[in-house]
């Protein structure tokens, strides 16, 4: 007989962030995540999220009282008046491979959705577009993205076999880096920088960045704001955003596109890769998780590109083609050797032609789904 219990104490909470890494804990591809970070993305008083969302967190128990899964469901008010939907999102989802289990599970979102008013359920995905989407249907033999998220391949049959059917798709893809970048990426930028007026913001060091930022959570509202499952960020949710990537950030992996007015246009972002780091830390910073994370920073042969956004007025102007180039300095700077794609859209050709002239493989697929109830 599976129990589920809605979480409520702070040590329910710790319990419902520490479930995956138990579950996974000899599996070699999977990378723990900083339990005390995903505490503070379900937490409402750390997370600006909870101004436009709301949520509950269960979990399931067997008969011997121990933890056999875990789900969130979430209503993102914000995107669904945005859109006219009733939607309710399930998230953080994470089951053994027990037909009862997971249908209690989800039948408990459910449930919590037809009381708020809702009738579709979609998921997995989180609060917003930023937190990790989609349940991992290829690629079950590759390490995932710190950004990503392992599953094993018996989560999507538990889902068709509870009536959800394919929402989206999410690709990841891993380039490798030629010894010499060919010129072509060279000459692309510099031919859509003078034919747009566009130009490189100067940016030696993480203090200059400052002075862009609002720009870029800007040029990101913008960007995003057709984009499957977005809702502007609110100064609240940029402050966040600010507060998790800036202390990491390496500018020779940052490139901002300004206008003739000095706007910001553009941008993307790319850090080095910290999954190996992640799973030596197995979900702690401390006493030794901030070692192995800080020599990923300091030496690494492997980026995950986290994002690139171009304003809506010049999309399709070939800008991606400027912020490549940028990358593509750090890249040669650095000695790295491959590029991962975090998870992007199957549709997102704008960012996957930046491959084309360089070796890449689709390496990992993930997806999302969705039932009407």
């Amino acid at each position: 007989m599976i129990q589920i219990k809605e979480v409520r104490t702070k040590k329910e909470l710790k319990a419902f962030v520490h479930f995956p890494n138990a579950l996974y804990k000899d599996n070699p591809y999977y990378v723990p995540q900083i339990e005390s970070m995903d505490r503070d993305t379900l937490t409402p008083e750390k997370n600006h999220a909870f101004e436009v969302c709301e949520g509950k967190y269960w979990l399931a128990y067997n008969e011997n009282g121990e933890i056999v899964g875990r789900v969130a469901g979430i209503i993102n008010r914000k995107y669904n008046e945005k859109t006219g939907e009733k939607t309710c999102r399930f998230g953080w989802v994470d089951f053994i491979d027990d037909r009862e289990v997971s249908k209690a599970l989800i039948d408990t979102v459910e449930r919590y959705a037809k009381e708020q008013g809702m009738d579709t359920v979609t998921g997995p995905t989180g609060f917003l577009e930023f937190d990790a989407a989609g349940v991992l249907v290829e690629g079950f033999d590759k390490l995932p993205t710190a950004y990503g998220k392992y599953n094993a391949p018996y989560y999507e049959q538990h889902f068709l076999d509870l009536g959800y059917v394919k929402d989206v798709d999410f690709v990841e893809y891993l380039i490798k880096v030629p010894e010499v970048i060919p010129e072509r990426y060279e000459r692309m930028a510099q031919l859509v920088s003078v034919k747009n007026s566009l130009h490189e913001a100067p940016i030696r060091n993480r203090a200059e960045l400052g002075p862009y930022l609002d720009g870029v959570f800007r040029c990101l509202n913008s960007a995003y704001s057709q984009l499957h499952g977005f809702s502007e960020l609110s100064s609240g949710q940029c402050d966040d955003l600010k507060k998790q990537f800036l202390t990491n950030i390496n500018v020779d992996y940052v490139s901002i596109v300004l206008d003739a007015d000095d706007q910001v246009i553009g941008f993307g972002v790319a850090l080095p890769s910290l999954s190996k780091a992640m799973q030596k830390a197995k979900g702690s910073l401390f006493p030794f998780g901030w070692y192995h994370m800080l020599n990923a920073f300091r030496k690494n042969d492997t980026i995950d590109l986290l994002l690139i956004a171009i304003d809506e007025k010049y999309k399709n102007k070939g800008v991606n083609a400027m912020i490549f180039h940028k990358f593509a300095q750090g890249i040669t700077k650095n000695g790295i050797k491959y590029i991962e794609s975090t998870r992007e859209l199957e549709d997102n050709t704008s960012v996957q032609n930046l491959w084309r002239y360089l070796e890449h493989d689709l390496t990992k697929r993930a997806r999302t789904y969705i039932k009407h109830i």
